[in-house]
């Protein structure tokens, strides 16, 4: 029943995420002559369409929470591939962000590392309180890992982002992904602290509930600014399937260190989602590398070419030696001038 629910939840928040990337750039493109998100702008608070971008994305992540309390995050996270290809369709129609051969077996290879990396999902270690919760969070593999990805984020914003944030698009998503590692961890224990709300336990004078909630306010902000001046600078196809990517690989650090996930794995598991990971990367690569790459019948092999029955050229070398032999080494017109000229001196 958990991973039923699960797999349901993570694919309704995969349909609402893809489509909200689709709506936020839709928004920022009418921003003509306002000050726009790259430059630091916050003109796209007045466009409906980007708050209708934030209110699917807010509804895929509320989908997405709720699958995280159900199933392991190394489930979870993967199907987030499916945005890509949400993202990358509806961009094609709305926003004429033609997808090539490469982009749409990018897309391809993407959706099967994810189903290869679900067959193969580690098992993560049962937390059922918010005791057991915080005893996980004072590990201190835990507590370097959260203190290199703050450490990092704050060195992306303050050093690269005025330096290279206009030029690569890795900057902003990069600052996006590690924050949002830490906000799965969150959601996880909020996600806990419900089910023992429900049950009747006295979460509400817990405090560790309460930080985990100001945690995640604080990394869903970051999130949110950062991704809008990414998808502001960046084009949508090449954004979204990037920051799942660095994203899916900071949740699955995250979750190894924090519910030690891959510790009582098999190796045939083991294998297998590091091979699915390597997969959805290798697709990620074709849309990224090759997305300004036109595909055309000239790439083609001669003999699949549209049209052309003859493999061999009729321009052949025989024929240039031949023209070349009887080509005139001076124009007609020279040719006369020259012979003015000799008529003059004689």
């Amino acid at each position: 029943a958990g991973f039923g629910a699960g797999l349901g939840l993570a694919l309704a928040s995969s349909a609402f995420i893809g489509g909200s990337f689709v709506l936020k750039k839709k928004g920022l493109l009418r921003l003509c002559g306002r000050a726009r998100a790259g430059q630091g702008g916050h003109a796209y608070l007045r466009e409906w369409l980007w708050w209708a971008g934030l209110l699917c994305m807010g509804v895929g992540e509320a989908a997405n929470f709720a699958a995280y309390a159900f199933a392991p995050a190394t489930l979870v996270t993967p199907l987030g591939a499916l945005s890509v290809l949400v993202s990358a369709v509806l961009s094609s129609i709305f926003l004429n962000e033609q997808l090539n051969v490469h982009g749409k077996i990018g897309c391809i290879l993407s959706i099967l590392g994810s189903t290869v990396m679900v067959i193969h999902a580690p098992q993560e270690e049962e937390v059922s309180s918010l005791e057991s919760m915080a005893e996980k969070l004072k590990d201190p593999g835990f507590i370097a890992f959260a203190v290199c990805v703050l450490v990092s984020s704050l060195l992306l914003i303050f050093v690269a982002g005025p330096r290279y944030g206009q030029s690569n698009v890795l900057v902003y998503v990069l600052v996006c992904s590690a924050i949002g590692s830490l906000s799965v961890s969150c959601v996880k224990g909020l996600g806990i602290a419900l089910k023992e709300l429900f049950s009747g336990k006295p979460v509400l004078k817990e405090p560790l509930g309460w930080v985990l909630l100001v945690c995640l306010v604080i990394c869903i902000s970051i999130q949110i600014n950062y991704l809008n001046k990414a998808l502001d600078i960046f084009n949508t196809s090449v954004v979204t399937p990037i920051y799942y990517v660095l994203f899916t690989t900071a949740v699955m650090m995250c979750s190894a260190i924090l519910f030690k996930e891959w510790q009582h794995m098999v190796l045939d598991n083991i294998i297998g989602s590091i091979s699915g990971f390597l997969t959805i990367v290798s697709g990620i690569f074709l849309l990224h590398a090759f997305r300004d790459m036109p595909f055309t019948p000239s790439l083609l092999p001669l003999f699949l070419q549209p049209g052309r029955t003859d493999p061999h050229p009729p321009w052949s070398s025989a024929d240039r030696h031949q023209c070349c032999q009887h080509q005139p080494l001076l124009p007609s017109e020279d040719k006369g001038s020259q012979s003015a000229e000799e008529e003059e001196e004689e």
